[in-house]
């Protein structure tokens, strides 16, 4: 199959890459940028492991063609610590417990950033809306929804979680 060349922005870096038309964005991050922050689960669009931010809003890697990146702003986990401090996110999921395996928590810190920074006074109940689209297998959500909401109050008096 012939490969494609593109030009990927993610976190801030410019990946200028030869694809095929049909590989997807998460193994596309992995193999080819080398940012493996990025998990790999189901592969169908159902797990949210993969989840990233393309122009601020949080979609399934697996689901996206890297070819159809081009143009648009790719945030992954690697991007969200700044100056070598952690997100506030990252801090609170720490403190709150909200991990376990660490395999899903990728996919729930991207999410969770694309939610609070679409609406800073996001709801409790909208807060476990959005934390119900990905899945974990090890937490129970209750510590996820905790971190979320820490997060939250933090970020909105601009200190850390």
């Amino acid at each position: 199959m012939d490969k494609i060349d593109i030009s990927i922005r993610v976190n801030e870096d410019v990946f200028d890459l030869r694809v095929e038309p049909r590989r997807n964005l998460a193994d596309t991050l992995r193999e080819d940028c080398g940012l493996t922050g990025t998990h790999v689960g189901c592969e169908h669009g159902v797990c949210g492991a993969c989840t990233v931010l393309v122009d601020g809003e949080p979609v399934r890697a697996c689901l996206m063609f890297a070819v159809q990146a081009q143009g648009k702003k790719i945030r992954t986990v690697e991007g969200m610590a700044c100056g070598g401090c952690p997100h506030p996110l990252q801090k609170a999921f720490v403190e709150q417990h909200a991990l376990q395996c660490g395999f899903c928590t990728p996919g729930f810190l991207m999410l969770a950033q694309g939610v609070l920074e679409k609406n800073p006074n996001v709801s409790d109940a909208e807060i476990v809306d959005a934390m119900s689209s990905n899945l974990c297998r090890c937490t129970g959500y209750h510590n996820i929804i905790a971190a979320v909401k820490q997060a939250r109050e933090s970020m909105k008096t601009g200190g850390s979680a």
